[in-house]
């Protein structure tokens, strides 16, 4: 099959690509005939995640972000759409060979540390099971030694081993979580807003654990979050989302710096400002509303890196 190669239209980067996501929509329905309604969650969503680099996707409760990662994850199944990972477009793939060797390749760090750890098992089950799973461990000293190695990687006690989730606080749990993905060795993490119910003083921790992951082993992520301010520390490039479509993306600095679509900048006023006060909401000077040469709907190029959504001109 061909391969979309139009890279700098969708994301603002000649980098190569680990993921191609391309127009992908899910539709879920409700009711029955003849009131039968479709409400669309996801609309032909378009995006790159490159190796060795964390994409965060950002926007509020029902915007659709969770259903893109949940579909990434195999967990629900698209509408419509591509997915694109080594050169073969992963949903049309039905073989449950082919299937197991994706969830190797593509894991998930779910939001809720407090039900993803099943609490009849011990934490020591979590990571042995992938491995054996995923890295085929045949010898018992060699999986002993892996498991000890991947627990000591997320910063967690070897004694944690023997314990059971309801033993761990909720950023312990998180960190187990994390382990178990990568004792599966992926290519991509998938993380649903992993910090959103951990207290405040060690989601900065979690996030660090995250860049670090990246930076020594070359792991890619997409990072789910509502907050703005946790997408500019941690990712390279964000992607604001809105009713269900991608409204804005680029360089996580630049896209900060300088927002241009009006929910973005709505987003941004939310922030607090390390001054105490919340920022003012942003009002553009005449200059500055732009409307797409097609239309309403597409994607204008701001820069190499940064693109919007075309949006009508105020005047």
């Amino acid at each position: 099959m061909s391969i979309p190669s139009n890279l700098e239209t969708v994301q603002g980067t000649k980098a190569p690509s680990l993921v191609q996501v391309r127009n992908l929509s899910k539709d879920y329905h409700s009711g029955s005939f003849p009131f039968r309604s479709t409400v669309p969650a996801v609309k032909n969503v378009s995006f790159d995640i490159g190796q060795g680099e964390i994409v965060a996707l950002v926007g509020e409760s029902g915007s659709g972000k969770s259903t893109i990662a949940r579909i990434l994850a195999r967990l629900e199944q698209p509408s419509k759409g591509s997915l694109i990972l080594d050169g073969e477009d992963i949903f049309a793939t039905q073989k449950r060979k082919a299937s197991m060797a994706y969830r190797g390749k593509v894991q998930m760090v779910f939001q809720d540390p407090f039900g993803s750890l099943n609490p009849a098992h011990r934490i020591e089950h979590f990571l042995t099971r992938p491995l054996l799973l995923h890295q085929g461990f045949a010898g018992t000293n060699a999986l002993r030694f892996k498991v000890r190695e991947l627990i000591a990687t997320v910063g967690l006690d070897e004694a944690m081993l023997e314990r059971y989730p309801h033993q761990l606080s909720g950023g312990q749990r998180q960190r187990v979580a994390i382990a178990r993905a990568l004792a599966a060795e992926p290519e991509i993490i998938l993380a649903d807003e992993p910090t959103s119910m951990l207290d405040v003083s060690v989601r900065i921790g979690i996030l660090n654990l995250m860049r670090r992951l990246r930076d020594d082993r070359g792991v890619s992520m997409l990072y789910i979050t509502h907050d703005l301010a946790s997408a500019r520390y941690i990712a390279d490039k964000t992607m604001v989302m809105c009713a269900g479509e991608l409204v804005e993306g680029g360089e996580s600095l630049e896209l900060m710096a300088n927002p241009h679509h009006p929910y973005t900048q709505l987003l941004l006023s939310a922030v607090p400002d390390a001054r105490g006060a919340n920022r003012a909401p942003r009002t553009a000077g005449p200059g500055e509303h732009y409307k797409s040469p097609t239309g309403p709907g597409q994607r204008v190029q701001l820069s190499d890196s940064h693109w919007a959504l075309g949006y009508p001109s105020a005047g």
